[in-house]
């Protein structure tokens, strides 16, 4: 089940598991998973934030502070904003991003789930998103749990990952593909 997952491995592996450990113990799963999809919006939307955790210019103490001034904004948990603090002082934020998919991904084998990464170019709407979800879920019969990122780069359709598995119909790819062949036949 760990190679469908693509489990994350090495210091955002350990991280993830000792947070999902620590969400299980508390009974907090679903509060932290909706805590690390805050912060994942955070750092997707905000160059700031991101230059924040993944610069090594700035001091563990300084990353602190300002992660907690964050985290107090938009209303994190406290175990995810501790768990946020310790990464910061350990200098190892340059990994969230990685410790958040790992931790889904633990929560989705957890759930006997399959998590799928979703890529389009604008954001879909909810009917789009359950349509997709029931699609992959009789592709795969299983429950599949999507991570949806917006890549204006895409130019239209979407890019779906599950597992090692890929599937991609964006505009952008049928371009280069239709580029290919008409460099081969001229």
């Amino acid at each position: 089940m760990a190679t469908e997952n693509q489990m994350t491995s090495g210091v955002a592996g350990r991280y993830a598991s000792a947070l999902f450990d620590l969400a299980r113990e508390q009974n907090e799963l679903d509060k932290v998973d909706q805590d690390l999809s805050k912060v994942q919006a955070m750092l997707d939307q905000s160059a700031d934030l991101k230059r924040l955790v993944n610069s090594p210019a700035f001091a563990a103490e300084d990353q602190q502070r300002a992660l907690k001034a964050v985290m107090d904004w938009a209303a994190v948990g406290a175990t995810t904003s501790n768990f946020l603090s310790v990464v910061a002082r350990n200098r190892r934020l340059f990994a969230a991003e990685d410790m958040i998919k790992g931790f889904r991904q633990q929560l989705a084998l957890h759930r006997g789930e399959m998590t799928a990464e979703v890529q389009t170019a604008v954001a879909l709407n909810d009917g789009q998103l359950a349509a997709l979800k029931e699609k992959l879920k009789s592709s795969f019969g299983k429950d599949v749990r999507l991570n949806t990122k917006v890549d204006p780069s895409l130019l239209g359709g979407l890019v779906v990952k599950v597992g090692s598995r890929m599937f991609d119909s964006s505009l952008r790819t049928k371009l280069m593909n239709l580029k290919v062949v008409l460099k081969g036949t001229g």
